[in-house]
C-alpha cells in the first residue's frame, strides 16, 4: 500500500518539480506533453505504467518522455515503503513522508537549476507547525536545537566555502533539523558530506565532471536525511555503543 500510494503521489511531485522552477500554475493549464501540448488523459498518467506501455514515447507526437517521470515516481514508492515499513502507524511517519516529498523535489530541482526554492523550505516549515498540533512527533526542544544545529554548521561551512556552497543548502539542513532533531541532523550532515566527497570524487575519476565544476549538495542532504530517518537510531546507537558513551 505505501509503495502504490508513493507512486501515484510521485507522479504529483514530478509536476512540482517541473512547474515550480518556471512559475507555472500546479493546476493550470492540465497536464500536457511538453513537446506537443497535447492534453493527457488518465492513461498517460499512469505512474510508471503509461512510460512502459508507450515505450517512453508521447502517443501523439511520438517524442520521448524523460526517464525523470518514471524514476521519480519509482524512487517516492521505494520511500515511502520504507519509511511505512520503518514506523508503520507511529507519529513521525506523516511527517517524516511530507519531509521526504519535499526532499524529492528540492533535490531534483537542485540538480537541474542549483536552487532550492525558498517557497519549498517555507511549506514545510508550514507543514511542520500544523503536523506538530495533532502529531507531537519531536519536543520542540529538539526541533529547536535541531534546527539551530543545521544552520549553524552549515552556516560555517558555506562562509568557509567562498561561494563553493550555495545559502539554500544552509536552510535546508534547518528545515532537516527542525523535523528531525539534534543528534539526527548531525549524522545528516555527516552522511551528506561522505556521500557527496565519493560521489565527486567517482566523476572526477569517470571524467563526468571536472575539478572546477559545481555539484550540487542539496541531493547529499537529502540522501542524509533519509538515511537518518529509517536507520538513524541504529547507526547513532551503534557509534555510541563504539566510542563506550
Amino acid at each position: 500500500m505505501y509503495f502504490i500510494f508513493g507512486l501515484i503521489f510521485g507522479s504529483f511531485l514530478n509536476v512540482l518539480t517541473y512547474r515550480l522552477p518556471l512559475n507555472e500554475s500546479l493546476v493550470r493549464p492540465p497536464s500536457h506533453c511538453p513537446s506537443c501540448s497535447h492534453r493527457l488523459s488518465i492513461v498517460d498518467l499512469l505512474p510508471v505504467g503509461s512510460y512502459a506501455l508507450l515505450r517512453g514515447r508521447c502517443r501523439y507526437c511520438g517524442c520521448k518522455i524523460s526517464w525523470r517521470y518514471p524514476a521519480v515516481e519509482l524512487l517516492t514508492g521505494l520511500v515511502f515503503l520504507l519509511l511505512g515499513l520503518k514506523h508503520q502507524l507511529q507519529g513521525a511517519l506523516i511527517p517524516y513522508l511530507v519531509l521526504s516529498s519535499l526532499l524529492i523535489v528540492i533535490s531534483f530541482i537542485d540538480l537541474d537549476h542549483f536552487y532550492i526554492p525558498d517557497k519549498l523550505l517555507l511549506t514545510g516549515v508550514v507543514f511542520w507547525a500544523g503536523l506538530r498540533v495533532f502529531l507531537p512527533f519531536i519536543t520542540l526542544r529538539n526541533a529547536f536545537l535541531g534546527a539551530t544545529l543545521g544552520y549553524a554548521i552549515m552556516l560555517l561551512i558555506y562562509l568557509g566555502s567562498r561561494g563553493g556552497m550555495g545559502f539554500g543548502d544552509v536552510k535546508l539542513a534547518a528545515l532537516i533539523g527542525l523535523y528531525l532533531g539534534p543528534a539526527p541532523v548531525i549524522l545528516t550532515l555527516l552522511l551528506s558530506f561522505v556521500v557527496g566527497a565519493v560521489a565527486g570524487i567517482s566523476l572526477i575519476a569517470l571524467k563526468i565532471r571536472g575539478r572546477k565544476d559545481m555539484l550540487p549538495f542539496g541531493p547529499f542532504l537529502a540522501l542524509g536525511a533519509y538515511i537518518s530517518m529509517v536507520w538513524g537510531p541504529v547507526i547513532i546507537k551503534w557509534y555510541t555503543a563504539m566510542v563506550g558513551l
